[in-house]
């Protein structure tokens, strides 16, 4: 029997690094910069700018905490949007999701196309080398490399051409409706959102927006490749 698909995308932050490492030391880096400014940030204050900022699908969920922990005061926001970004450069936190990569091996075996679709920096190459399954992908699209960011459909339509699938016969793994469910399936491709981390209670704001799954873990991460693979 022909199968639906013949290319799986993934983003790395959420299905394949679990980031909580990342999003603690975000947090920390947040809140210590703004008590140089005087500002008093505790986890409540905190975790409240978060889930603002997922709830209006703000590109940058960092950059908009931060202003609205300043209180959008601009000298403030770029003192400490600096003081964050000088803190987090270059920290490696990766966290392999348990079972991934057995997963991605069982993929690769039957045959399907793997490719990375992200947006992170060149340097994440080493670590997906390090984690043992960069050799897992025929195609790694980060950001940093290609030059173009989610939710731009080049980097997705990239992916898909240099794995030789058309857009209709690829899957897309993501956790962010926004960057990775929404946009995959105006390309008509499938999606599976993976709810993990920060952006794990977005909401699709209408019914293209709608994931063909959601997964919390790597179990039903398989179960609904599966289920995708013999529509």
């Amino acid at each position: 029997m022909t199968r639906a698909y013949d290319a799986i995308l993934f983003d790395v932050g959420g299905p394949l690094d679990m980031e909580f490492a990342w999003e603690i030391a975000v947090d920390s880096a947040i809140a210590a910069a703004c008590a140089l400014e005087g500002i008093r940030v505790d986890e409540e204050v905190l975790s409240a700018a978060s889930r603002r900022a997922v709830e209006v699908f703000a590109p940058d969920a960092y950059a908009h905490m931060v202003e609205t922990l300043c209180g959008g005061d601009p000298q403030a926001i770029t003192r400490v949007e600096r003081r964050r970004r000088d803190t987090l450069a270059g920290l490696d936190t990766f966290q392999l999701r348990p079972g991934i990569d057995d997963l991605l091996q069982r993929l690769v075996a039957r045959g399907l196309r793997l490719g990375i679709v992200a947006n992170q920096p060149a340097s994440a190459a080493e670590r997906l080398r390090r984690a043992g399954i960069a050799q897992c992908f025929q195609h790694l699209g980060l950001s940093g490399v290609v030059g173009v960011r989610k939710p731009d459909p080049a980097i997705f339509l990239g992916a898909a051409e240099a794995l030789g699938v058309p857009p209709a016969r690829c899957i897309m793994v993501g956790d962010r409706i926004d960057n990775d469910i929404a946009p995959a399936k105006a390309l008509g491709m499938a999606a599976i959102r993976f709810r993990s981390g920060r952006h794990a209670r977005q909401q699709p704001r209408g019914p293209s927006e709608m994931p063909d799954a959601d997964v919390i873990d790597v179990l039903e991460l398989e179960r609904a490749i599966e289920a995708l693979l013999r529509r």
